[in-house]
């Protein structure tokens, strides 16, 4: 199991592998200061960039501080910053038509590399990488086929697959919920892996599991509702894959467990139990957007990057999982079946549904 919960501490070195064959709100990063300004041209001795590089990044509608997988996007930005010297900046989109408009600002302004954080980037980002095929793009949770256009997916179903094997052994009332934010491809993967892992483990909770899509990723006060409902029909450990929304749904179970009830909540794309706590944070399934990022950034930045790439990261990758935090309130018998159930996935005894 050690392996399983050290999952970030190697992903990495995995995705060195893996990868290498809007009204809009904006911020940019500086060496120089901490308010503003893209982050300056690279210093001497820095890896990478020997002139001013820009790399942009345009969010969807959750934010850059959905505590979730924007969020790891940005931080992977800043981190690329600090490590190489390269600018960055974001881009906010406060909703879809905020996007086309943000990657064309990036293009405009001449950026090397332009991301589009999220599955409902996949319209916007085809239109403008079509019309500048000499601009560079890439792409997280959806697949672009064109080659100036890098696309990075995750297998999410099967981490899901593992959280949901944690929340079938660890109810106590037989009665689990998933708050997903829009009905997309990519999170009907969350919901079908999460159902299949209960499903493995505890039949009869998986038949009876409350499923609610608030229809939006940036409204914590829908989360939150939608987690209200939940509780109150007994369901005992809800998973979200909502964005901004799921941080209401923490704040439910906050609620909740300040008030003696023992519910719990299945964080998402990074460890949410640093931001919300473990004394409501039974796990999390963690995607690796930050190392995701933050590789295929540099890539750029050395000379590496390739576009037309699409690259799926799984289990076997260890590009999703557990974090390490999960042995403060997952047992050891329980973590001893995630992995079990993990190894079978991974040698393909085990095929997670997607929808």
């Amino acid at each position: 199991m050690k392996k399983q919960v050290g999952l970030m501490l190697m992903i990495i070195l995995a995705l060195t592998f893996v990868l290498s064959a809007c009204g809009s709100k904006s911020h940019d990063n500086t060496n120089n200061s901490n308010k503003g300004g893209n982050e300056g041209a690279a210093s001497p001795g820095t890896s990478g960039a020997t002139s001013k590089l820009k790399i942009g990044m345009a969010t969807d509608v959750g934010g850059v501080n959905d505590k979730s997988f924007n969020q790891s996007a940005w931080e992977a930005l800043k981190k690329v910053t600090a490590d190489t010297g390269a600018e960055t900046k974001y881009l906010e989109s406060k909703g879809d038509a905020d996007m086309e408009p943000n990657l064309k600002a990036f293009v405009s302004e001449k950026y090397d590399l332009t991301w589009g954080i999220g599955f409902l980037f996949t319209d916007a980002m085809t239109k403008v990488a079509t019309e500048n095929p000499n601009s560079k793009f890439a792409l997280i949770d959806a697949e672009v086929d064109l080659p100036n256009v890098e696309s990075v997916s995750f297998a999410e179903n099967e981490g899901s697959f593992l959280v949901g094997v944690v929340a079938g052994l660890m109810t106590k009332t037989n009665k689990i919920g998933f708050v997903g934010g829009m009905e997309i491809p990519v999170i009907k993967k969350f919901e079908a892996g999460f159902k299949a892992g209960v499903e493995a483990v505890n039949p009869e909770a998986a038949k009876s599991m409350k499923i609610n899509y608030v229809g939006d990723f940036s409204k914590p006060d829908l989360g939150k509702q939608a987690a209200a409902t939940m509780y109150d029909a007994g369901v005992d450990i809800i998973f979200h894959a909502s964005g901004a929304s799921g941080n209401g749904v923490f704040n439910e179970a906050k609620s909740r467990k300040d008030a003696g009830k023992d519910v719990w909540v299945i964080g998402v794309d990074k460890d949410q139990s640093l931001e919300f706590g473990d004394e409501i944070t039974l796990t999390s399934m963690m995607k690796g957007v930050e190392a995701a990022v933050y590789k295929v950034s540099t890539d750029l930045i050395n000379g590496t990057w390739q576009g037309g790439k699409v690259v799926t990261l799984g289990l076997k990758d260890n590009g999703v999982g557990l974090p390490e935090t999960s042995t403060k309130n997952v047992p050891a018998d329980v973590l001893a079946k995630v992995e079990e159930y993990k190894q079978k996935i991974v040698s393909g005894e085990i095929t997670v549904p997607v929808k």
